[in-house]
């Protein structure tokens, strides 16, 4: 982890370390505050065509997604699980948005993640950073 973010699942430190003592319903609020993150990532570089697709391809493919999601999360699930191995995102029910037409899947993933984890940390600094320090 290393910081006040989570590298790999985008939870806050506090978060990670506090999960087993969490409700339901603040796990809940955790999670939907990261699937919105996402989908708001995702959607700005891959264009959900066709949903069902999307999903029959995963379902076919094995791959594990939350099917309660938003579809932009299930996206990121895809190309975790095998961007490297994709040629063609129209077959998934996919289109890389105009500006990232040109680059590869596994660019375009890390991308994803990186701006995943850059909105979860300003998220953290502007809405939970000051409150931590009121409490110092």
């Amino acid at each position: 982890m290393g910081g006040s973010v989570c590298r790999g699942c985008k939870r806050f430190a506090h978060e990670v370390i506090d999960w087993n003592a969490y409700s339901n319903e603040q796990r809940y609020t955790i999670v939907k505050r990261l699937e919105t993150l996402l989908s708001q990532v995702v959607a700005a570089k891959i264009q959900v065509l066709n949903e069902a697709l999307l999903k029959e391809q995963l379902e076919h493919q094995q791959i594990r997604f939350n099917r309660d999601s938003d579809p932009h999360c299930w996206v990121f699930d895809l190309l975790k699980a095998g961007a490297r191995q994709i040629e063609d995102l129209a077959p998934y029910g996919l289109e890389l948005q105009p500006e990232w037409g040109k680059c590869q899947l596994v660019e375009v993933r890390d991308a994803i993640d990186q701006d995943f984890f850059t909105l979860s940390s300003a998220h953290f600094d502007r809405y939970i950073a000051p409150g931590l320090l009121q409490q110092a």
